[in-house]
């Protein structure tokens, strides 16, 4: 259970403990130490006290616990460990730490390649004059490399799936920011377009008032679908996305507020449901710019078969043209659309229209 205010976790917390016990136990039981020292300092012939073998057991199991702030506290605890008892298991904890909590700075890789140098050195040496290169040189491999590049193949990993963890989050939040700039911006031209139509001349207003609100009707569920991948854990039952069978709908919405709107769709083109959204998606930005931005305007969409593709074209004639400028983020939205279904945009602005070309991958019979 996590201690209120303390920031300590369980887990943390009975790790730390049993591996201080382990560092404290190798000073005291020989099973836990090397055996060549027979007992005594391999600098001097000396043999350690008993109560200054525990003593040291004992600030070396004291370090264990801030080995994660203060790694190198650990390695200096397991080299005198080392030194006093020949104990080895606080020398592949501190080489773990040294790997894994040395932070990520101009000289992390100078201090790991110090102190494994050091640790190795102090190893090596007297395990060299008990019993030679070949004996000496395998264990101080396994003592002091393989737990540091252990620490450091660990602790790169967390920090790789970390970052492809916020790579994801990110692309999401762009994913809802383009549906919501879709859904809104759409729905709310058409809103207003019929608000202004009711004020300009007051034709059946009741009918006007009707589409408005079954509009806005519309939008609150697109909403919904777009805002429910962001709760976790609820039951609110998801929209199918639009796609190509939904263009009808879409194409006689803006019908009915006085675009001249034609569309053309191959129907035995069948694509997957991203790159049917995306075709959807395109459409309905592409339809709302004319709205905005080219009153009395000709549209005509078509959706063909473009080889193992699909090719759709949305292009207006008759008003005023749209430009990449006049556009805002309409046409950012697109380009990023299609792009991340690994299909290519091109524009044309004519001198009373304007044209997208969309070339997606996918079409299948």
């Amino acid at each position: 259970m996590r201690q209120v205010g303390t920031g300590w976790r369980a887990p943390t917390v009975l790790v730390d403990g049993a591996l201080a016990a382990l560092c404290l136990a190798a000073t005291i039981w020989p099973g836990l130490q090397s055996g060549l020292f027979d007992g005594y300092l391999p600098w001097f012939e000396w043999r350690a006290p008993a109560a200054l073998e525990v003593g040291v057991g004992v600030l070396t199991a004291a370090t264990v616990f801030v080995r994660r702030r203060r790694p190198l506290l650990l390695s200096l605890g397991a080299l005198v460990s080392w030194g006093f008892a020949s104990a080895w298991p606080a020398l592949l904890i501190a080489q773990y730490g040294v790997g894994a909590y040395v932070g990520a700075t101009r000289w992390s890789a100078w201090i790991r390649g110090g102190v494994t140098a050091v640790t190795v050195a102090d190893v090596a040496w007297p395990l060299w004059r008990e019993a030679g290169p070949d004996g000496s040189m395998p264990v101080s491999v396994v003592l002091c490399v393989l737990p540091m590049m252990l620490g450091l193949y660990l602790v790169s990993h967390r920090q790789v799936v970390a970052n492809l963890q916020e790579q994801a989050r990110t692309e999401e939040r762009a994913q809802i920011a383009r549906d919501l700039h879709d859904v809104v911006t759409h729905r709310v031209s058409l809103m207003v377009l019929h608000a202004t139509a009711l004020e300009a001349d007051g034709k059946d207003p009741a009918g006007t008032a009707r589409r408005i609100q079954e509009i806005g009707r519309t939008a609150l569920g697109e909403l919904r679908t777009v805002v429910g991948v962001l709760r976790d854990g609820t039951d609110v039952p998801l929209r199918p996305q639009p796609g190509l069978a939904d263009l009808d709908e879409l194409v006689e919405t803006s019908r009915e507020l006085g675009l001249d709107v034609g569309l053309t769709v191959d129907r035995t083109i069948s694509a997957s449901s991203m790159v049917e959204q995306a075709i959807y998606r395109v459409v309905q930005e592409a339809l709302t710019n004319v709205h905005k931005h080219a009153p009395g305007a000709r549209a005509n969409v078509e959706v063909s078969r473009d080889g193992d593709g699909v090719r759709l074209v949305v292009r207006n004639r008759g008003g005023t043209g749209i430009s990449e400028r006049r556009a805002g983020h309409g046409l950012l939205g697109i380009a990023e659309r299609v792009r991340l279904v690994g299909g290519a945009l091109h524009t044309t602005a004519f001198a009373d229209g304007f044209e997208l070309v969309v070339s997606l991958p996918g079409a299948t019979s």
